[in-house]
């Protein structure tokens, strides 16, 4: 096998918190592999153990490569301006600074942690972008929940939200990213425009607007809605938000999740942070959650609504 004309580059960004969550995104992703590629995955993390390093690495085989990389002294210089809030930390805005960090590629997957991968993530990574900035999927809860439609519209900017994406998979198009100068734009309105519910997404949906590849849902199936999709056509289910499994019980589509959990070695570790998971700590994602929709709330009424003007 040519690694170098079957490589598939694949981004993940976390701290150590996340380590349990990422192998059994690995292990997923590893046991839908295709032989016929190279998955050439990178960890960007600011703190994370050297052992925990050790065992992700043992995920390693011949067509799967891992290697962690350490952005600590990369993000320094700007980390004043790297808004977070609630549960977020500066590991979600690391995405945005891979076109820079790898000028030798000109594609490449970036995946959130809180993931189980149901087929080949080859298939994805194969997607004709054309000029298109970024392929992503339409975002599920933005979709669902009004006051985040409207926040979409008129606070981010995007033409209509059903075009709102989200960014936790990401097909990233590197070589046009560069050309339209994107770290430099992104870097410019941190200083100018503070987006924030869904920060980095909010900035990626401003920034790529008119040049989006959206992609099938499935390659991004959230548990909100009900199950609207056939089993057999799930490839990748995203336990975004309070949609996690090791948190809460009956989550759609948990079961994909304890099958690969139940096959790394952070199994026990997983049980023990659902055992350890209060009622007290649910009340507070279940605040957390009504806190954000009254945050864009709050951003919708500061905005003005000509919409009944455009043109569909």
């Amino acid at each position: 096998m040519n690694k170098r004309n079957n490589e598939i580059p694949i981004f993940f960004a976390i701290d150590d918190e996340y380590i349990p969550f990422l192998a059994v995104a690995i292990k997923s992703l590893k046991d839908n592999a295709s032989k016929e590629n190279y998955y050439n995955i990178r960890v960007l993390y600011t703190n994370v153990t050297e052992e925990n390093q050790k065992t992700i690495c043992n995920y390693m085989c011949d067509n799967v490569n891992i290697e962690f990389v350490n952005l600590t002294s990369y993000i320094e210089t700007i980390k004043d301006k790297l808004y977070t809030r609630d549960y977020f930390s500066a590991t979600t805005y690391f995405r945005l600074f891979i076109p820079e960090l790898y000028p030798e590629y000109d594609k490449a997957l970036y995946l959130d942690s809180d993931i189980a991968i149901l087929a080949d993530i080859a298939d994805l990574y194969n997607t004709d972008l054309g000029d298109n900035l970024v392929g992503a999927a339409p975002d599920d809860v933005i979709q669902t929940i009004e006051v985040f439609r409207n926040y979409a519209e008129l606070v981010v900017g995007v033409a209509d939200y059903r075009k709102y994406f989200n960014a936790g998979i990401l097909l990233m198009n590197l070589d046009a990213l560069r050309k339209f100068n994107f770290q430099e734009k992104f870097v410019y309105l941190l200083g100018t425009v503070r987006f924030s519910v869904a920060q980095d997404q909010d900035y990626l949906n401003r920034l790529c607007k008119g040049r989006v590849t959206l992609l099938d849902k499935n390659w991004n199936r959230m548990p909100v809605g009900g199950d609207v999709s056939k089993r057999d056509d799930l490839h990748l289910i995203h336990y975004n938000l309070a949609f996690k499994p090791w948190h809460f019980e009956n989550i759609l589509y948990e079961e994909y999740f304890w099958k690969y959990a139940k096959e790394t070695e952070f199994y026990d570790k997983i049980l023990e942070i659902k055992a350890n998971f209060t009622d007290e700590d649910r009340e507070k994602y279940n605040e957390g959650n009504i806190k954000l929709q009254k945050l864009a709330q709050k951003e919708n009424d500061c905005v003005g609504d000509d919409r009944k003007y455009r043109r569909d």
